[in-house]
């Protein structure tokens, strides 16, 4: 009845009905990466296939283990298979192998058969014998030394016997109230199957909706990345020209700054030079005066009178030698002024050449909204076919009558809880029958118990050791009538339970290792599974009836375990081979149109000017400033000599030296106010100067390095700027395809994940079959876990009861004559030396 609905319901299991989602969010950029479409939203199912007996489950597990003792053999998977196949016709011919399957229950069914036919039998010869005094009928009891132990030991071994027979009624009892106890669980079991299809029903169309809205997902991010075309895809296409065109200008611009440092240099070396040209020439005027004045006082008659101290005579002669060392050593004023250098580079500075190169900068960081601009029509083409698309998605899943299949699954449901219910009753008439039967059966074994249980009590309470067999009391002779009692009532019942325990044993036992073992090992599913079993052209009999195609690997094992795993329908039942999901969402058929109108975007970057013309000319004009006339080689010789011939402030110290040798008076007075002098020129002229020179030094060699070859490094700069304009004016139509089509692939790629998921999510998550594995597993528990356990643990028990009957039937007997009053006794004669008994009436 479910069949046709399902198929109809999953046909219709992409994009359902309903009006996809628009854009609430602000305006953003979105991340790259996978798309979050969420989870499908998972109806809860209730039912939960799963039974635990609880204590009583020792007692399953017992009768599992017997039963593998009576049955050790393999399921007979081809056997069963054979014979289903033929109709049972192969019996004929299999009967070996089914009869070595069937020996352990053919041989205990043998032995309760024997039993239940030969306990009327020997019952009844039984009571003939008695009749005619024999078989213990006799009321005669012999005297024996040992009675007494005989007695109690047949009274212990038939309580003992009792107390078997007595656990094995109750097991059986037990299993008897779990049936009954677990048969209203039924009820609640089939319900929660039935609540668990109508959860079925209700949540799929929400899932095939939440399908179709995630749509929008996809939508809302292509939209984004569409209305960022110019970050996205002119921000990649601006990330590779940049590569190559950004050092290009980073040379250009550090030429800028190199024109700045040169006219930096320059104005230094012209103010050094002026400093140094000026001060030479006084220094040289303050040097020789110095040296006329200090050759004026040597002139004093302390230095060459014959009076004058030898030692005064020496230091002047010394004096008068070393004052011609006090002298400029570099002529700044031969060197060349570097004006018309300066007046060049200013003029080459009057055009800003970083703010040209900013420009350029600008230009190329512009790509993205040249990108935006020639893009626009093509983007608003692409958003209407995006728009289209989820057009299209919906009128197909319209054509699909969901609802009105989901109505006829409803209807079927209910139809099918409702004829269930009108069960209920005749299952709780048929338990109750049921019980009654079995707690018959009980009764029959607890009858025989309470016969035994009384006899042992009353003939033990009665017993008298001091009477005689003949004297003995109403108590003890009651417990051994008792006890008969109990043997006729186990004659008269005890071949009816074991005939009743036969056919359960075999009823239940093979139900247990057919059905309900094979089931759990999946062997079951395997002998349902085999080729042609069901019809003979059919390999596969489900997709055989489903789809008239058997050779489809669908099997019933594969249907339970995908279910079992609670994936979606369409996967487990294979119904893409009535509406294949790949065929119909086709990534191509959905994108071609929007692979067509990207593919053909046409952009054009001959617009971005990296150095415009006056940028150009500026770079040639430094080439030509004639900073490479300077000769440098003049400065640095006149830079790395001193000053001054000599250190002045070591000339001034030596002739402190030499004066203060001298004795006092005018003529040591005088020098001292020469090197005065000296250290004064020293601090206010050579200290300027030096610092002057250090600065022409610095600013010569910076002009040196810069200038060094500066044609040839502004020819190289242009030749960078111009390869990088044309890579982006003439060679760039590779890079923009390339950059296009991964820009392309993304768009595509959403489009991809969307219908990836659908799939995804229609083959594991939509509809999950779970529910129809429940049922399954609810009817293993059913039939398996409370009904048939249950029985062959009534049987077990029962069955137990009845061989120990066996025994309880000797020890009754045989202890009967303990306690019953006799008829005639054996008399000892004490006055016999022989010790012979006499027999008296």
């Amino acid at each position: 009845m479910w069949t046709p609905g399902i198929l109809l319901l999953l046909l219709g299991a992409l994009p359902a009905s309903g009006e996809l989602q628009q854009e609430t969010e602000p305006r953003r950029l979105p991340p790259p990466g996978k798309l979050d479409f969420g989870y499908v939203p998972a109806g809860v199912y209730e039912t939960l296939a799963h039974y635990e007996p609880g204590p009583i489950g020792i007692l399953f597990h017992m009768l599992h283990t017997f039963l593998y003792v009576v049955q050790p053999n393999a399921f007979p998977q081809d056997l069963i298979a054979k014979l289903a196949k033929d109709k049972f016709g192969a019996i004929k011919t299999e009967y070996q192998k089914a009869i070595y399957y069937e020996i352990g229950f053919l041989i205990c069914a043998a032995v309760g058969l024997l039993f239940a036919v030969l306990m009327p039998i020997v019952g009844l010869f039984f009571c003939m014998c008695r009749c005619c005094d024999n078989c213990g009928g006799e009321m005669h009891q012999r005297q024996r030394k040992n009675a007494d132990c005989r007695r109690g030991l047949l009274g212990t071994l038939l309580f003992s016997t009792s107390l078997v027979i007595t656990i094995g009624v109750l097991c059986a009892y037990a299993a008897n109230q779990n049936l009954s106890s677990q048969v209203k669980n039924i009820r609640r079991l089939v319900n929660s199957n039935m609540r668990d299809l109508h959860t079925f029903v209700n949540d799929t169309p929400l899932q095939i909706d939440y399908l179709v809205f995630q749509y929008a997902t996809a939508k809302k991010k292509v939209n984004y990345d569409l209305n960022n075309i110019g970050p996205l895809l002119g921000g990649r296409i601006h990330d590779q020209l940049d590569k190559e065109v950004h050092p290009a200008l980073d040379r250009v611009l550090n030429m800028a700054g190199a024109m700045r440092e040169t006219k930096e240099a320059l104005e230094n070396v012209s103010v050094s030079l002026e400093v140094l040209q000026e001060g030479t020439g006084k220094l040289n005027f303050n040097l020789s005066l110095v040296r006329t004045n200090i050759n004026r006082t040597l002139n004093d008659p302390g230095c060459h009178d014959e009076e004058s101290d030898a030692t005064t005579a020496q230091l002047c002669h010394n004096i008068r030698q070393s004052i011609s060392q006090l002298q400029i050593s570099a002529n700044f004023t031969r060197l060349p002024r570097v004006n018309p250098q300066l007046e060049k580079v200013n003029y080459v500075l009057k055009t800003d050449l970083s703010a040209i190169v900013q420009r350029g900068y600008a230009s190329l960081n512009n790509t993205p909204h040249m990108v935006t601009d020639q893009t626009r029509s093509v983007v608003e083409s692409v958003q209407n076919l995006v728009d289209g698309i989820g057009n299209n998605i919906t009128s197909f899943s319209k054509a699909f009558p969901v609802q009105k299949c989901l109505s006829n699954f409803t209807i079927a449901i209910n139809h099918a809880h409702a004829r269930i219910e009108d069960y209920y009753p005749e299952i709780d008439k048929m338990d109750f029958y049921r019980w009654i039967g079995c707690i018959s059966l009980c009764c029959m074994v607890v009858l025989v118990l309470a016969f035994n249980y009384l006899g042992l009590l009353c003939g033990t309470l009665g017993y008298d050791k001091h009477a005689s067999p003949t004297t003995r009391g109403c108590i003890s002779n009651t417990g051994g009538t008792m006890l008969m009692a109990g043997v006729g009532f186990s004659f008269i019942f005890s071949w009816v339970l074991m005939l009743v325990v036969t056919i359960f044993f075999l009823i239940g036992g093979n139900m247990e290792k057919l059905i309900c073992e094979p089931y759990h090992t999946k062997e079951l599913f395997k002998v349902i599974d085999t080729p042609y079993l069901v019809n003979p052209e059919w390999k596969n009999f489900i997709p055989g009836y489903i789809y008239n195609d058997s050779d489809l690997e669908l099997t019933a094992e594969s249907l339970y375990s995908t279910c079992k795993e609670n994936k979606g329908i369409y996967s487990a039942l294979r119904l893409d081979k009535v509406f294949n999901i790949s065929t119909s969402l086709n990534t191509t058929v959905f994108t071609k149109d929007v692979v067509g109108q990207l593919n053909s975007v046409k952009i054009d970057l001959r617009g971005i000017i990296l150095l415009e013309p006056e940028g150009k000319q500026n770079l040639q004009d430094f080439s030509e400033a004639g900073l490479s006339e300077i000769n440098y080689a003049d400065y640095l010789e006149e830079v790395n000599k001193g000053v001054t011939m000599v250190d002045l402030l070591s000339f001034a110290r030596d002739l402190e030296t030499q004066t203060d040798l001298m004795p006092r008076g005018p003529l040591q007075t005088a020098l001292k106010g020469h090197i005065g002098t000296l250290r004064q020129i020293h601090s206010q002229q050579i200290i300027p100067m030096e610092q002057a020179m250090s600065a022409l030094n610095q600013s010569m060699r910076f002009l040196e390095r810069t200038t060094s070859d500066l044609p040839n490094k502004v020819s190289e700069v242009l030749d960078a700027v111009k390869a990088a304009q044309d890579l982006i004016s003439y060679n760039a139509t590779h890079l923009i395809n390339q950059e296009t089509g991964k820009y392309t692939a993304t768009i595509v790629g959403y489009f991809h994940q969307y219908i990836e998921w659908v799939k995804t999510s229609l083959a594991m998550e939509v509809a999950p079959c779970k529910p129809f594995s429940n049922m399954l597993d609810t009817a293993e528990i059913i039939t398996c876990s409370f009904l048939v356990d249950s029985m062959n643990a009534f049987w077990m028990g029962l069955g137990c009861s009845t061989l120990f009957l066996l025994p309880s039937i000797i020890f009754a007997v045989k202890l009967a004559k303990y306690y019953r009053r006799m008829e005639t006794e054996d008399v000892y004669d004490d006055s016999s030396v022989s010790g012979t008994w006499h027999f008296t009436l």
